[in-house]
């Protein structure tokens, strides 16, 4: 069932109501903060003791694992200036996947796909600030994200990562999200390709469930994954000076991997919608044969059939006009051999036609 998360009618805009979630305990709020020559990367118990580390002269990178702490997000807010409609985004955790454009910020949600403790396919909204010197992400909590690849980056100082401003981390951020698609897309195939030898082979209701929550599957991915191009496009054209041209280049790559993503799902879908035909033929195909293989049985065993009652008939055996084959001695053998020969000739009838 998919699920809607709404505010109640009637309530005001901007009204922060944290969302249910598994994270229990106070938000985990952490930093790495970087130039060219040097990185710091720790953890803080509140946003104050944050601040005092911020550097305006670096690139700061400030991320937070859950979003229980409604003050919390409202100091966020006041420091980096941040609009509460972006803030009730930040907590509507089913949020569509967009780029909004303030007075000296963006504010970009995207959604995150991995693969969680027990191998499920789990998406996560991330949500993320980018300003001048800073990047602010909020995620719904702390075991899994998928930036472990560009911290290793950012600690080795490798590439670029260290060498370009706070709109470059941002798209290493989004590039990570987009690049998780691929291997889950890759297991979505294989799965389908399973299905359908199944489908073919020996279709039962279980292969049909298999079929339905791959459907569901391919829906949610392609939720996630149409509004992320509609985001690169339009950093892509980003004319606030936020987004450098250096940036823009790479942002075109993500771009691209998105449009190949969308065009996978496109594909996946039509070939989940061919299955359910696949399923429907297979079935309607396997009942054919089982109908074929019983009405020839009763067939074969028709003419028999009359042959039994014909001579199962009792009538006076003294009649002059009663069956003569009722008082020989081998006229049981006889009508059992009748029969069998019947039936051997109409096997060989229907195996002539094609019809065995």
């Amino acid at each position: 069932m998919i699920r809607i998360k709404y505010h109640a009618p009637g309530t005001p805009p901007a009204t922060l109501v944290p969302p249910p979630s598994d994270h229990t305990g106070p938000p985990r709020i952490t930093l790495i903060q970087y130039d060219r020559e040097t990185i710091f990367e720790g953890q803080f118990d509140s946003f104050e003791e944050l601040m005092t580390r911020f550097d305006s002269t670096k690139i700061n990178w400030i991320n937070i694992d859950g979003l229980n702490d409604i003050a919390l997000l409202r100091k966020l807010s006041e420091q980096f200036h941040i609009h509460p409609l972006a803030l009730e985004d930040v907590l509507n955790t089913s949020q569509r996947p967009k780029v909004e454009h303030y007075e000296d910020h963006y504010f970009i949600v995207s959604e995150m796909i991995y693969r969680d403790e027990q191998s499920r396919i789990a998406v996560e909204q991330l949500s993320l600030f980018l300003g001048d010197c800073y990047v602010v992400t909020l995620q719904e909590e702390s075991k899994h994200d998928v930036f472990e690849q560009v911290r290793a980056r950012l600690r080795a100082g490798r590439g670029y990562a260290r060498k370009m401003k706070a709109d470059y981390l941002t798209y290493a951020l989004l590039d990570s999200t987009v690049d998780q698609f691929f291997p889950i897309l890759e297991t979505v195939g294989e799965s389908i390709e399973e299905i359908e030898d199944e489908l073919l082979s020996k279709p039962t209701k279980d292969t049909l469930k298999s079929l339905y929550q791959g459907k569901r599957l391919l829906l949610q991915l392609r939720r996630a994954a149409w509004p992320q191009r509609e985001i690169f496009n339009t950093l892509i054209r980003d004319d606030t000076g936020l987004i450098s041209k250096e940036t823009q280049v790479f942002l075109r790559d993500c771009y691209d991997h998105s449009t190949q993503i969308i065009d996978i799902l496109e594909s996946f879908r039509d070939l989940a919608a061919g299955l359910m035909d696949v399923y429907l033929s297979s079935l309607g195909l396997r009942t054919n044969e089982i109908m074929r293989v019983l009405t020839v049985i009763s067939a074969i065993f028709i003419p028999l059939t009359f042959i039994a009652g014909v001579y199962g008939m009792n009538f006076n055996p003294d009649h002059p006009w009663n069956m003569p084959e009722l008082d020989w001695p081998y006229g049981y053998v006889a009508c059992l051999t009748l029969m069998a020969t019947v039936a051997f000739g109409m096997i060989t009838f229907f195996k002539r036609k094609h019809w065995l």
